[in-house]
């Protein structure tokens, strides 16, 4: 077993670094043993793997990962805590295999090891980016478990129809399938966040939905498609067609409804569109 963080271990710590942690960062530090061993439960891992874990802060998810796989690599920017978190594995997770990546996680392209999950309490103000970015870049993740904002979690795990279904939703689904996986007190949170928090699953398709130029025509649709969601995709796709005529033709040789909404179409229909082209 190893020893995880407590409440008074991450204040403790956060004191002796002078963090105080930042809106702006998204910083809310996990502060319960418990709630860290349910999180890393649910990322449903085998422990020959290797995780990559993003914004690991003072390290308390870390060490609940290193109890359960075989490697775990961090990305963490803020360079005083990455220098903690290596004294933290050392001094508490001893002999595990731990690597640290100091850098920006928008700007990761490579890693020490392949990575075969994903599993992260991802900052609020990059949650979607970060996750899409991490996916897109490292083809050998097969699954992974978020911990964002409730708000985000319902919208990257809604389905076509919903009023919550999004550009968010359709990404990750060209992808993955993704399942809302529990939810997360406010109260085992350091400090404690103004919003809630809820867990989402995600397991890789075998196959994926096409190539990287399919893929980035289907997303400049899907952007276009939720830029104006209340209009039809008539109208909504004119600009990126160049005309509502020439949108309305695009989709009639999709096989679709040129009275169809963005928010009625699930990831294999924008795909559609976008072979039409």
């Amino acid at each position: 077993m190893v020893d995880l963080l407590g409440g008074a271990d991450i204040r403790a710590l956060a004191e002796s670094l002078g963090v105080v942690p930042t809106k702006k960062l998204g910083q809310n530090f996990v502060t319960d043993p418990n709630t860290i061993r349910k999180i890393v439960a649910s990322a449903k891992l085998d422990p020959s793997e290797t995780v990559v874990e993003i914004g690991p802060g003072l390290g308390s998810l870390t060490l609940g990962l290193l109890e359960a796989v075989e490697h775990v690599i961090a990305v963490e920017i803020d360079a005083k805590m990455a220098a903690a978190i290596e004294q933290t594995v050392a001094k508490r997770a001893a002999g595990r295999k731990f690597s640290l990546v100091t850098q920006d996680a928008m700007k990761v392209t490579e890693l020490p090891a392949a990575p075969t999950a994903l599993v992260a309490n991802l900052p609020y103000n990059i949650s979607v980016p970060v996750l899409l970015h991490f996916i897109e870049r490292f083809p050998t993740l097969r699954h992974g478990l978020v911990l964002v904002q409730s708000e985000v979690a319902h919208r990257l795990a809604a389905p076509k129809g919903s009023k919550i279904y999004g550009g968010p939703s359709a990404k990750l689904a060209w992808w993955a399938d993704a399942n809302l996986a529990g939810n997360v007190s406010r109260s085992i949170f350091w400090p404690i966040p103004n919003v809630d928090s809820s867990l989402v699953y995600f397991a890789k398709r075998d196959e994926p939905m096409g190539s990287e130029e399919l893929r980035l025509k289907t997303f400049a649709i899907i952007d276009a498609a939720f830029s104006q969601r209340r209009k039809t995709l008539r109208q909504a796709l004119a600009e990126f067609a160049g005309s509502p005529s020439n949108a309305e033709a695009l989709l009639t040789r999709a096989g679709l409804s040129p009275q169809i909404r963005g928010e009625q179409l699930d990831i294999t229909d924008f795909v559609k569109i976008a072979k039409a082209i």
